[in-house]
């Protein structure tokens, strides 16, 4: 088996806090999803992809379609036949095109060229990623020399069908990727490829994404605690739209970018939230009035209202009153004169399934939140800021086991030095909580690992624990385990290993980074490619089955699970 990489508004006082905002339930009929399908898997490659199958391909059939021209009546039949099923495709596709929200048709224009089939491993069918992970840990195991301790493995494919879901799912909202989760090259490459803006916490982030081609109007520089070397970077570089909450942040950007479009960041109750940020960001609503004020004597443009309830909040009506909270400022900026169009409804979705509020029920009360608060004719342009919902379940860790030792649990007498005193079992990676698993620091998580070889159901399970190379005592990644007899060089998978993983390597003091190996299936590529392609073709390609015009078209096949989106206020 191998996997083949390509060659080629009324005023009002914010004395008190907004009315608290109604309960959001209720289902509304879904966009219907097109009715053309996806074609065939088995397509024909293109130029230098190899097809890979398992066993030995039987020689491509032959047969004409038709009898030999017959007079030429079979070709003029076949020809006919193409021709309005060309008719019927063009059709389809202008009336999806006239579903989709606007703001979505502009993702949807045309290929951009951000990646190609040379940045990623075409995963054929009949094959996973994790056939591909097999091969890649053998490899380095059997490496002489540039020993590997650890490496990712990462499905581009995951994360078109989380964009394509969440398309689905909030139909009026344009997404916007925080590059500070995952800056690995091969993401940001897909994400600006599916039309994606991106939100950048600092110059390193706004000069990563420009290198790649994406310009500056589709990047929002949203931190509220900016360096002013920062701000003229972004000033010199064509990027106007930034985030701020107080006076300071805002006479600094006066001063450093006077063309600024500035978007007011308010604090939310985050008090339900795993990683709380209002103590540290966002402008309370009794100062919103004040800091407009001061904004529109400086002449600087407010031109919206963002927020961010924090991540892992298992409240999503926290969405719903951080949504009627905007309402209040926007009718504030429209009564001193600011003309706002903008809402950003920051991040916090979830990455992975199993969490304790679902991203469908989220969805459902954003959409009932901004039907009712933000009408769909109101003028505004709705953005959601995500990070950890595109990368966490698309990156897999795999990584060895570099030191290993047995701890007695108790001091043995003389009679029990020589039988099997109970005792736990010490693994030491390469990786650590300053580093690659700092999710246990800063989420209170407990990485749980596959054995990459699977044991016998014969072998006992001892008390094993895993650590990090640190010499201290903090540098714990896992305990209370129990694992079988594990070995020096035996290897260990994680997975949902995407969120604040790669990329982290300068900010906690790391000199390397592990390597990623980026994958796609090719159903996923050609959804990919099929969602951006012109709807125009030539009419000698007919034959050849088409690719998709847009993403509604593999939601059913790419995203699992139900879908609500209710729309009604109880």
């Amino acid at each position: 088996m191998r996997f083949k990489a390509s060659a080629g508004s009324g005023s009002g006082s914010l004395g008190e806090r907004a009315p608290r905002a109604p309960m959001l339930t209720g289902p509304r009929p879904l966009l219907p999803p097109h009715s053309r399908g996806l074609g065939s898997a088995t397509a024909t490659p293109p130029r230098g992809v190899a097809q890979v199958s398992r066993s030995p391909a039987s020689p491509p059939s032959s047969t004409p379609v038709s009898g030999p021209r017959e007079g030429g009546r079979g070709l003029c039949v076949a020809y006919f036949l193409r021709r309005q099923r060309r008719r019927q495709r063009q059709q389809q596709q202008q009336q999806q095109q006239l579903r989709l929200h606007p703001a979505h048709r502009l993702l949807l224009l045309g290929m951009a060229g951000y990646l190609s089939e040379t940045d990623f491993v075409m995963v054929e069918e009949g094959f996973s990623t994790r056939d591909l992970l097999e091969e890649l840990t053998l490899g380095a195991s059997q490496a002489t020399t540039d020993e590997v301790a650890a490496f990712f493995v990462a499905d581009l494919g995951a994360v078109v069908r989380k964009h394509f879901c969440f398309l689905k799912c909030l139909p009026r909202v344009r997404p916007f990727y925080a590059v500070k989760c995952n800056s690995s090259l091969g993401v940001l490459k897909v994400l600006a490829e599916l039309g994606l803006g991106f939100s950048c916490a600092n110059k390193a982030e706004m000069e990563l994404v420009q290198r790649i081609g994406v310009p500056a109007s589709k990047i929002i520089y949203a931190n509220p605690c900016k360096q002013i070397a920062h701000i003229k970077y972004a000033a010199k570089h064509g990027v106007r739209l930034l985030s701020f909450d107080n006076e300071i942040e805002l006479a600094k950007v006066v001063k450093s970018h006077p063309s600024a479009r500035m978007v007011l960041c308010i604090a939310t109750d985050d008090s339900h939230s795993l990683s709380r940020l209002s103590f540290k960001f966002g402008a309370s609503l009794k100062s919103c009035r004040h800091l407009l004020e001061n904004a529109k004597k400086s002449h600087v443009e407010v031109v919206g209202v963002s927020f961010h309830i924090g991540s892992d909040c298992p409240d999503p009506q926290a969405y719903a009153q951080s949504i009627a909270d905007a309402r209040l400022v926007f009718e504030i900026g429209a009564e001193l004169g600011h003309r706002m169009h903008i809402l950003d409804l920051g991040g916090g979705f979830p990455g992975v399934e199993g969490t304790k509020v679902r991203f469908e029920e989220i969805t459902s009360v954003i959409n009932s939140a901004l039907d009712l608060y933000f009408p769909e004719d109101c003028g505004v342009d709705i953005l959601a800021k995500l990070g950890r919902y595109y990368v966490t379940s698309a990156f897999t860790l795999v990584i060895s086991i570099i030191a290993k030792k047995e701890v007695l649990l108790d001091q043995p007498s003389r009679e029990e030095e020589n039988s099997s005193a109970p005792k736990t079992i010490v693994y030491h990676l390469h990786e650590g909580v300053y580093g690659i698993f700092n999710s246990v620091l800063f989420d209170n998580t407990c990485p749980t690992p596959i054995l990459q070889k699977k044991p016998s159901t014969e072998q006992p399970l001892y008390s094993s624990s895993l650590w990090g190379p640190a010499v201290d005592g903090c540098d714990c990644v896992a305990e209370g385990l129990w694992l079988p007899q594990l070995h020096v060089g035996d290897w260990l998978v994680f997975e949902h290993m995407g969120a604040y993983t790669v990329g982290m390597g300068s900010r906690l003091g790391e000199t390397q980074t592990c390597h990623v190996t980026y994958a796609m299936s090719r159903l996923a590529w050609e959804a990919l490619r099929g969602q951006l392609l012109p709807a125009e073709q030539d009419e000698d390609t007919e034959g050849v089955c088409k690719p998709l015009s847009c993403g509604w078209e593999i939601t059913d096949t790419l995203c699992v699970g139900p879908v609500f989106t209710p729309a009604s206020i109880m």
